[in-house]
């Protein structure tokens, strides 16, 4: 079942997903219609009038209550315009080429650096190394003291990785190595109950370290301003309107769990696929000309994010399936980056594929706006690998992560 969070620790079910889309591709699935075709992806994303981010969120299982569906409607990722493109507007400037160009060499030196740092070791656990520089690179963006940046792994944790009994407890910052504003928030970071539940993680209730900290840090920005997205979105705060604390507080959870993990996850899943082809790795290890071209592989090869709900607004036909007012309506990114109808045989991994119209950053209005942040960090990261480390093999099982929404590994040992 391709819901079943237990399915993805053995890999994604791709020969289902496949299958379901020759049988249609737009099939019901347990309470939704599971969108799997290339053309019907980007159909839905880029009508918003039609296909709602807000009317029920963005995740398959719907808000347990009125208030938590409140909650979330106040992320971006929930909204539609214009609320949507107000929000978007003000957080743009960072992320143009000009200002992504003034990080690269930053990007690069700190990829470089995670790798120097294990090269003599001879082995190391890839997944956790390259979990640093997503890290490293929102703490600097967003004006994040870097000490503190570890705050965000675990949050990211708890967040994506509801569903894995590992991640869904993880607390691995301790007081002793952060900020006075990271140990403030510390003091309230939930911990299980005598049942060994955590507070559901997609409820304000359930990260009051998250918002303490995103309090914190507002109220520091609106007396230290600086050049990075925080002080930008407090000044507009401070201005009577444009923002609200809670647009702010919830847009800092957004970069502190989205931004970081689709990445962290990105970078060894990208690695694995060359692992898992290793006449692939020679080739890039021999022209490294076609790594900007490998980097979009990796991504349509190993789609960190699976999928992403939207509610129909109004009875609508899609691809000859009768959809209702009210229904979920699931696009399966997993899916339509291996529709056989836009990419030539869709299961190989092709570091030369061109062209490579893949949908990991989605598609329409909700574009990924880091989806540049993104590659170039990829590119430092394999760049900084074959540098320093050459071809690398596998040195153990890699552990996947427990959640059918999140394409993740806890773990990738290598050496060379």
């Amino acid at each position: 079942m391709i819901t079943d969070p237990d399915t993805y620790t053995r890999g994604v079910p791709y020969e289902r997903l496949a299958a379901l889309r020759r049988e249609s591709p737009v099939v019901r699935v347990d309470d939704f219609w599971a969108v799997l075709r290339h053309s019907d992806v980007k159909h839905v994303l880029k009508n918003p009038k039609t296909f709602s981010s807000s009317l029920g969120g963005t995740q398959i299982r719907d808000p347990a209550t009125e208030q938590d569906l409140g909650y979330v409607r106040r992320m971006m990722l929930n909204m539609d315009p214009p609320e949507h493109a107000r929000l978007r507007g003000l957080l743009t400037k960072a992320f143009t080429p000009r200002a992504v160009g003034r990080l690269t060499e930053r990007i690069h030196g700190w990829a470089r650096s995670l790798i120097t740092g294990v090269e003599a070791d001879g082995r190391c656990d890839f997944a956790a190394v390259a979990a640093d520089l997503p890290l490293l690179t929102l703490a600097e963006v967003f004006g994040i003291p870097e000490q503190d940046r570890r705050l965000m792994y675990d949050w990211s944790n708890r967040v994506i990785g509801y569903q894995d009994a590992d991640y869904a407890v993880s607390a691995t910052v301790e007081t002793g190595e952060v900020t006075d504003l990271a140990r403030a928030a510390l003091a309230v970071r939930p911990v299980p109950g005598p049942d060994g539940a955590m507070p559901d993680p997609r409820t304000r209730a359930g990260m009051p370290d998250l918002y303490a900290y995103a309090t914190a840090l507002g109220e520091y920005k609106r007396r230290n301003p600086g050049d990075d997205v925080m002080s930008n979105l407090m000044s507009h705060v401070e201005d009577g309107g444009r923002v609200s604390i809670a647009e702010f507080e919830n847009l800092f959870w957004l970069f502190s769990v989205a931004g970081n993990e689709t990445l962290r996850n990105g970078i060894p899943g990208g690695m694995l696929a060359l692992l898992s082809h290793p006449e692939q790795y020679r080739r890039l290890l021999a022209d490294r000309s076609l790594l900007p071209g490998a980097v979009e592989e990796m991504l349509r090869w190993w789609c960190p994010v699976m999928h992403f709900r939207r509610t129909a607004t109004e009875d609508v036909v899609l691809s000859d399936v009768d959809i209702r007012a009210g229904d979920k309506v699931v696009v399966w990114f997993s899916a339509a980056n291996r529709d056989e109808s836009v990419f030539e045989d869709p299961d190989r991994f092709d570091i030369g594929r061109t062209p490579n119209d893949h949908l990991t950053f989605g598609h329409g209005p909700h574009f990924c706006l880091g989806a540049q942040l993104a590659r170039v960090q990829l590119r430092a990261i394999f760049e900084a690998v074959l540098d320093l480390l050459g071809e690398v093999e596998l040195a153990g099982d890699p552990v996947r992560l427990r959640s059918n929404f999140q394409n993740g590994l806890k773990s990738l040992p290598i050496r060379w």
